[in-house]
């Protein structure tokens, strides 16, 4: 399926019109095989408030977009995330961290914000959280399911600082 000019050009307007009035549009991704994991980004975020875009992999599309949406919430009211710190409030009963991503990890996850900043460079930080028993993806107990759906786009252990 090819998308026209005219689809793209709306969907680009949209987008924009969401960056003015939230401070960010979110994008969710899924692979209707299942052999990639889902993912959720944020547009915008970096034009409107100067904060680094955020990815989450690994969630349904509902729960990675609340986190995104909570992240571009709390950086609209002046909170700046600090590397290595766990973080309450984004999964209820779990701390997640809120780690920078290597540009070059991002490759084939974040197409709508290549798209938005005409190629420009921008910063993205990615949303770590742990499975439900608290286990997270670095940890010798992890469950293979839990690494092959969240890979680390940027350091390996992010509760080392």
């Amino acid at each position: 399926m090819t998308i026209t000019d005219e689809k793209r050009a709306a969907n680009d307007k949209r987008v924009a019109e969401d960056v003015r009035k939230f401070g960010c549009h979110v994008i969710s991704v899924f692979d209707p095989q299942d052999k990639r994991p889902s993912f959720s980004y944020s547009v915008g975020i970096f034009e409107a408030s100067g904060a680094p875009e955020a990815i989450v992999i690994g969630l349904e599309p509902e729960l990675g977009g609340f986190m995104i949406n909570e992240y571009n919430r709390r950086i609209r009211k002046g909170v700046r995330f600090r590397r290595g710190h766990p973080y309450e409030g984004f999964l209820e009963g779990f701390y997640v961290y809120i780690e920078p991503a290597n540009p070059e990890a991002l490759n084939g996850y974040t197409l709508g914000c290549d798209r938005y900043y005409k190629g420009a460079p921008y910063p993205a930080v990615q949303i770590i959280w742990p499975s439900a028993s608290g286990v997270w993806p670095w940890n010798a107990a992890a469950p293979k399911w839990l690494k092959s759906s969240q890979p680390m786009l940027g350091r390996r252990r992010p509760d080392h600082r």
